[in-house]
């Protein structure tokens, strides 16, 4: 496999990828001082499979019998496990894809003389007959027809490598069929409704199927992929100001397993995106060692040098995002808008969400494929019950956050409004959506997302138990150039009811004449405009975030806002963030407007529309904000 790209990566070691080449052997290096297990661990595996590739591809490239040598070690102790997994679904799931797929390269590459060659050839054949059978049998459920989820791109890939690697073309051919199938039903703008860490655990398998399908059989189904082609833009509308850090919407292990320098290269590379070569660049520069030991998610991003090298194209500049990406976006898919004050450390982010579960095209397209076929195929156990909620951060801290992984997922971990203390229908279990009626949908309507600025709202009603009655729940985003937040939130019910604004953050909130929340070198002040009992809490959140190693927890807490409007049928709260520096000792003067909702800081003015939506004799207004330069009606 990739004949003719080792040929070229050959001649350059000493060049053009001297520094792939470092990283490379470096890797190579970390393990020869491991010792392999020599019987199955409790805990996941799937690090021997780009264990083997990494060291294939250095032999390959360097003829050096050291490194052969050093991958017979680690296959030897892969092919004698009987099972690929063991605590969860062996044989059957992410421990075979990724074992399948490094070893098929490493098969290859090591050629037929290899020492352990007739054995890992039987092993193949083995373990890819049982995933392959697995595939076949519970197609219409679980990962074989979950399209827009992890699990299904690695296990099809793994059985698509072994498959052309041992001439099994019933593997290859049932593999393309799933992704012709996927790349035409994943959003075209690029969202992942499992969030930024399942991004980056799952994306690159995407990647590397089309690299196979295009090295070994020649088709270039780059260009189908709309979702690949953009991608990119969701990645990097979701990194946290600075970069280094990402926005944790959806199940993410911590706020820095979010990049892959492999990823941005082959995305660079296949849709000569500049920014993407940008951020390869300073992630391998200096962020890669920090998310090597501090990420959560394994086998993590250090095994992946070899695909670095693969995937490395020099011809492609790289473009600063600051140049030329704007400061707004909008992902209509997963009904996300972010907007930030700028790309640097010190700049002030927000990003916001609503949409039903998988976002539309999933949620459309799962409910026809399981009404025409009886099939279950969304999976969506990595999307949150957050629609509504929203994250923001500033100076280089996170203020208000979502609380990561969690396994009993509720409305109520998140930014969002509780209805009588109850948060979404059928929450507090691992799978939100499943099994939830059509109607069941979250919307997020008039968007402008442009120069810094965002305006939306998310009708978020039909996500609640239908016994409360719930007739309006409407939250109005407005995020300012200047970096402040407006929120507008509309509740209405059939009887009255208990509504609950929550607000997380990550330290202990600071409560008297103004409220604070602090984090780091950042504080916003917290402003509540309309009538509401207030309270403290403490929110505690315990997670396994795999299966494959039960006795793996991440926990979290998170120090809550709680303001309530008690026993009313109609609610509103009207709520303004202002970030500002943990230093300056005092906020800036707000006052209530005597027209609709509104708040009047020291340089802006903020207004919303009031019921009829009119202010200020603009029929169609959603938001006029008046600066010292003038005024701009949204």
């Amino acid at each position: 496999m990739y004949d003719q790209r080792l040929d070229v990566l050959r001649d350059g070691l000493d060049g053009r990828y001297a520094a792939q080449w470092r990283r490379l052997r470096e890797q190579c290096d970390w393990y020869r001082t491991q010792t392999p297990p020599a019987e199955h661990p409790s805990a996941s595996i799937t690090y021997f499979g780009p264990a083997a590739a990494n060291l294939a591809l250095a032999y390959r490239l360097t003829g050096n019998e050291g490194y052969r040598a050093e991958a017979a070690r680690w296959i030897s102790a892969a092919i004698g496990f009987p099972h690929w997994g063991k605590a969860h679904m062996p044989d059957h799931d992410l421990d075979a894809g990724w074992l399948l797929h490094g070893l098929s390269l490493a098969m290859t590459w090591l050629g037929d003389d290899f020492e352990l060659a007739k054995e890992l050839r039987a092993k193949l054949e083995l373990q890819g007959a049982r995933l392959y059978e697995f595939a076949v049998e519970s197609e219409g459920s679980w990962w074989s027809s979950s399209y827009w989820q992890n699990h299904n791109w690695i296990c099809y890939t793994g059985l698509a490598a072994a498959g052309y690697a041992l001439g099994r073309t019933e593997w290859t051919e049932r593999a393309k069929a799933n992704f012709a199938t996927v790349i035409e039903l994943l959003p075209a703008d690029g969202s992942d409704m499992e969030g930024v860490v399942y991004w980056r655990y799952g994306v690159p398998w995407l990647a590397t199927y089309l690299d196979l399908l295009q090295d070994q059989e020649g088709l270039d189904w780059w260009e189908r992929c709309a979702f690949l082609e953009n991608t990119f833009s969701y990645r990097l509308q979701q990194c946290a100001p600075g970069f280094e850090e990402n926005i944790d919407h959806g199940d993410c292990h911590d706020r820095r397993s979010g990049h892959s320098v492999a990823l941005y290269r082959k995305l660079a590379s296949a849709y000569r995106i500049g920014e993407a070569q940008w951020l390869a660049d300073l992630v391998a520069d200096r962020f890669f060692w920090r998310e090597a030991y501090a990420s959560g998610v394994k086998p993590g991003v250090m095994p992946e040098a070899y695909l670095e090298m693969l995937w490395y194209n020099d011809s492609l500049a790289p473009i600063e995002p600051a140049q030329r990406t704007p400061l707004s976006a909008y992902f209509p898919d997963l009904g996300l808008v972010t907007a930030r004050t700028g790309w640097d450390d010190e700049a002030t982010m927000v990003s916001f969400k609503a949409a039903p579960g998988g976002g539309h095209q999933a949620w459309e397209t799962s409910h026809r494929l399981d009404r025409e076929r009886g099939w279950d195929t969304l999976s969506a156990g990595h999307h949150h019950p957050d629609a509504g909620s929203f994250v923001l951060t500033s100076r280089g801290a996170f203020l208000a956050v979502d609380e990561g992984y969690s396994n009993r997922k509720r409305a109520g971990d998140h930014n969002l409004i509780l209805v009588d203390g109850s948060g979404f229908a059928d929450e507090d279990r691992y799978h939100v959506y499943k099994g939830a009626p059509y109607e069941r949908q979250a919307r997020m309507v008039d968007v402008l997302a442009a120069d810094g600025m965002a305006h939306a709202t998310a009708q978020i009603a039909a996500m609640y138990p239908a016994e409360l009655g719930i007739t309006r729940l409407d939250r109005t985003l407005v995020f300012t150039p200047a970096g402040r937040l407006v929120l507008l939130d509309r509740c209405a019910a059939e009887v009255p009811r208990d509504w609950t604004f929550l607000l997380h953050a990550d330290w202990p909130i600071s409560y008297g004449e103004e409220i604070a929340l602090r984090s780091g070198s950042a504080q916003a002040w917290v402003r509540l405009h309309t009538p509401s009992k207030v309270e403290s809490a403490v929110t505690e959140v315990e997670a396994n975030p795999t299966s494959s190693t039960p006795s793996l927890r991440l926990t979290r807490t998170m120090h809550t806002l709680r303001a309530t409007a008690e026993h009313t049928r109609t609610a509103t709260f009207l709520t303004t963030i202002e970030p500002t520096s943990s230093l300056q000792p005092g906020p800036a003067t707000a006052r209530p407007l005597t027209r609709g909702y509104g708040i009047t800081f020291a340089d802006e003015t903020v207004l919303l529309p009031d019921d009829d939506g009119v202010i200020e004799g603009h029929p169609q207004a959603k938001a006029v904000i008046e600066t010292e330069n003038g005024r701009i009606t949204v």
